[in-house]
């Protein structure tokens, strides 16, 4: 589980800051839904709040954190939750060995955004429609991209809904912790995601989020 950030900031990251507690609320969700398969939940809170160009600090936590996963969990397959910095972080290390899937929730998606990391692995992109933060149409833009690459995407969007997942909050957990709970062979896929991810773009890039699960 990766939170957002900054595009630039040295400050140190906070459990008190909302882009970091969003994602612990998930995660709490995410560890009910499915621990009693054995799979674990993992939060990172990033030593800055910032991506930090050309450093990409946020690039260089999630490496380490998925070098302890591997360590701890040798051979398991791992599973990238994100939120806009944290999701552009996830998608950038999609690549990495045992990464699975990726999650990407409001991803921040800057123009030219590799994709050829994305071979061999599941992807689920939601994004709100009315965000002013990240912008939908270049979340858009990258799923189409990636469609070309990877083993499959698809891409909900969030009818009337900004960045923070306050608004509709109970949709967005009971995606992630679906599209996870499949990855991790807790449960057979959900037939809304099962939607999102079969009809060819641009229609399948824009399946609106259901609102009961």
């Amino acid at each position: 589980m990766l939170h957002g950030g900054k595009a630039v900031s040295r400050r140190p990251t906070s459990e008190r800051q909302l882009s970091y507690w969003r994602m612990a609320s998930i995660a709490e969700s995410l560890h009910d839904a499915v621990g009693d398969s054995g799979a674990a939940v993992w939060l990172l809170r990033n030593r800055l709040r910032g991506w930090n160009e050309p450093v990409q600090d946020a690039v260089v936590d999630v490496r380490w954190a998925l070098a302890e996963a591997r360590r701890a969990h040798p051979g398991v397959p791992i599973v990238l939750v994100g939120h806009s910095m944290g999701a552009r972080a996830a998608l950038r290390v999609a690549g990495t060995y045992g990464v699975a899937a990726i999650c990407a929730l409001a991803p921040w998606i800057e123009p030219r955004e590799p994709v050829r990391q994305l071979a061999g692995r599941s992807v689920l992109i939601a994004h709100g429609d009315r965000d002013r933060w990240t912008m939908p149409s270049a979340s858009f833009d990258y799923a189409d991209r990636a469609r070309r690459i990877a083993d499959e995407v698809g891409r909900f969007e969030v009818r009337g809904v900004g960045h923070t997942m306050l608004r509709r909050s109970a949709d967005w957990t009971a995606m992630v912790c679906a599209f996870v709970a499949e990855a991790v062979g807790a449960a057979t896929r959900h037939p809304a995601i099962d939607v999102a991810m079969r009809p060819p773009a641009p229609d399948g890039l824009r399946t609106p989020l259901p609102a009961e699960w």
